[in-house]
This record gives structure tokens, C-alpha cells and sequence, in this order.
């Protein structure tokens, strides 16, 4: 497997678009469903593709993949169109991880990755020696060497994701597509698996393009950001560029909720009626954050929070309490209305 050090960002997009109109034809009848669709995916980068359900993600994947062309426009992958490639010429260019679940369960981890070889096995499927040693390679770059004889019905949930994302890049081509691969998994097995991803992108020089609704970990995890919104042209860019010029928020719905400009977190939008609390700013963060998700209690005066030991002083009025913990002080405050 080639690997390539310090991959910066090639000169030319692998793949790359402007101004699609994505959507379907039935018959006659067109449905356009998102416009203004330009993008430009490169060897080396992990790229997710958000937005709210409806905007078009799905049909700019199977425009990606071929299976729906463009209404209007072209997807070129280098200098040839997408519209002009061979099924075959496709699958050696692009290896795809959708969420379906893995039906059979008796194939062994080495097994499943081994699929990935068949674009290259030629009429009767047969693996070649340089086709096993590529197989035992992926298996290694991804640490499932040491599972590789395990059923897959053996395998826990992260386990089983990292086992299809392997035989994707058994498949050995330029570009990954990955439909939600962190879906159903728990929170450290989602950092997990997008680590891995990123890993892949940087050391064997793919262009990953993820689609995901996990904002968390795409911040903290992806090169560039692909943002779909409703009606709107696709934006792109950094995580951090998109965080700062204020793109992020169309992930969102209505004006109820907001983006936390310092961590990339969802919330319900910060309420008026907060006191003024002053001390140490890590320590503030999560006394608003206790405050604000009880926002229907009368709130004191101000807060004073400090550290070594921990403490918590609430004046309302003439009056001065402490707390040990934010949960004892939300307590006191509700029991006040009681």
C-alpha cells in the first residue's frame, strides 16, 4: 500500500463540481431538490457533509456515485466526467461504506475485507498473492490482524464498522464515501472509527467524504466541512472558518437553539434572565450550563464560583449561600418556588 507522509493538499481536486441542480426526473417531470451545489474533494483530507435531513444529501451521494445524475451540471473525477466512466473504472475509483446492516454474520473479518479486492480479480474472482499481502496490509493499517479469523457475529458494533471501512480500503481507491458510519455506535467509538478515518486520509492519501449529523465529532475531527441548508448553495470550508463566519448555524432549526462558538456544541439559545456569575471562566462555563437548562426557576442576583476547594456562592438579595455542587444549588433554587 502506498503512503504518503505529510500529504499537503494536491493542486487539483479529485473530484470536483459547480453550480449542479440535484434532483429527480420522473418521466416528464422534474424535481429539483437542492442548487448551487459546487464542491471540490481532495486526496488527503477527511471532508463531512452535514445538514438537516431533506436538503439533498443523499441524492449528492448518488450523484456522486452515479446512480442519479445531476439535473443539470457535471461531476468530473480529475478531468473525466462522472457521466462518462465505466461501472468498473467507478469501483476502482471510488469504494463506498453505506449503513445497511451486515447480513452474513458466519464470514470472518479477513474474509469481508478480501471483497474489496474484487474490482481487481478479474472474471473468476480468484485473490492473487499480491491481492492477500494487500489484504494483510489493510488489515494491519486498520489493527484488525488480530480479529481477522473472527466471525463477524462475533464482533462488537465498533469492531464491525472498522471491519467494512477496512474493506473499503481494501478496494484501493482514490476516493472513500461513507454514508453515517458513526451511527448507532457509543461515544467513544465514534471518536474511534472518525479517527481512523482521518488517519486513513493522511497516511494512505484518500479523499474521505463523510456524510454525518455528529457536529461533535466533526469539529474535532475533519479537515473541511461540506454544509447543505435548505435552498442555499453548499458552503465549505475549515470546521473553524465555518464556526467563525457564522455557517454552522443553518445546520440548526428555527431560532430555539444555538452553536457554542467556543466548543462547536448544541444548545438551547442562552436566556436573559441569567445572573452575573464571575470567577474562573472554566469553572463559570458549567454553572451557566447547570443554570440554563432550569430556566423556569427565579435565578438570584449573582454567583461568585470558586476553585481548590470547589464553591459556589448564590446572593439573592441581603442573603449568602454556598454550595458544594451545582446539583445542591439547582435544588435549593427550585425548593425556593416549592
Amino acid at each position: 500500500m502506498e503512503i504518503h507522509q505529510n500529504n499537503p493538499r494536491h493542486a487539483k481536486p479529485c473530484i470536483h463540481a459547480k453550480d449542479l441542480v440535484l434532483g429527480y426526473t420522473v418521466g416528464k417531470q422534474i424535481s429539483p431538490i437542492a442548487s448551487g451545489i459546487s464542491f471540490e474533494l481532495f486526496h488527503g483530507e477527511l471532508t463531512c457533509l452535514m445538514g438537516p435531513n431533506g436538503v439533498g444529501k443523499s441524492t449528492l451521494l448518488k450523484a456522486i456515485m452515479s446512480q442519479n445524475l445531476p439535473i443539470n451540471g457535471e461531476i468530473w473525477f480529475g478531468d473525466t466526467s462522472a457521466s462518462q466512466m465505466s461501472d468498473l473504472v467507478r469501483a476502482q475509483n471510488i469504494a463506498v461504506v453505506l449503513t445497511e446492516k451486515i447480513r452474513s454474520g458466519l464470514m470472518t473479518v479477513r474474509e469481508l475485507v478480501a471483497l474489496g479486492r474484487t474490482p481487481h480479480t478479474g472474471l473468476w474472482g480468484h485473490l492473487s498473492v499480491a491481492d492477500n499481502a494487500y489484504v494483510n496490509q489493510v488489515l494491519e493499517l486498520t489493527h484488525l490482524s488480530a480479529i481477522a479469523e473472527k466471525k463477524l457475529s462475533q464482533l462488537s458494533d465498533g469492531q464491525r464498522q472498522t471491519a467494512m471501512i477496512a474493506r473499503a480500503l481494501a478496494q484501493d481507491s482514490n476516493i472513500m464515501v461513507l454514508d453515517e458510519p458513526t451511527a448507532h455506535l457509543d461515544l467513544t467509538n465514534r471518536f474511534e472509527i472518525m479517527y481512523l478515518l482521518k488517519k486513513l486520509a493522511k497516511e494512505a492519501g484518500k479523499a474521505i467524504l463523510v456524510v454525518t449529523h455528529d457536529l461533535e465529532v466533526a469539529m474535532e475531527t475533519a479537515d473541511q466541512l461540506w454544509i447543505m441548508a435548505n435552498k442555499e448553495p453548499l458552503v465549505s470550508g475549515s470546521p473553524e472558518d465555518l464556526m467563525l463566519e457564522g455557517h454552522l448555524q443553518k445546520l440548526l432549526p428555527g431560532e430555539k437553539w444555538e452553536i457554542d462558538s467556543r466548543n462547536g456544541k448544541i444548545r438551547l439559545k442562552t436566556p436573559s434572565n441569567l445572573p452575573e456569575i464571575s470567577g474562573p471562566e472554566h469553572l463559570i462555563y458549567w454553572v451557566r450550563n447547570a443554570l440554563r437548562k432550569n430556566i423556569e426557576i427565579p435565578m438570584p442576583d449573582k454567583i461568585e464560583v470558586s476553585e481548590n476547594p470547589f464553591e459556589i456562592s448564590v446572593y439573592s438579595g441581603q442573603n449568602h449561600f454556598t454550595f458544594s455542587r451545582t446539583s445542591e444549588m439547582i435544588r435549593f433554587l427550585k425548593n425556593k418556588t416549592a
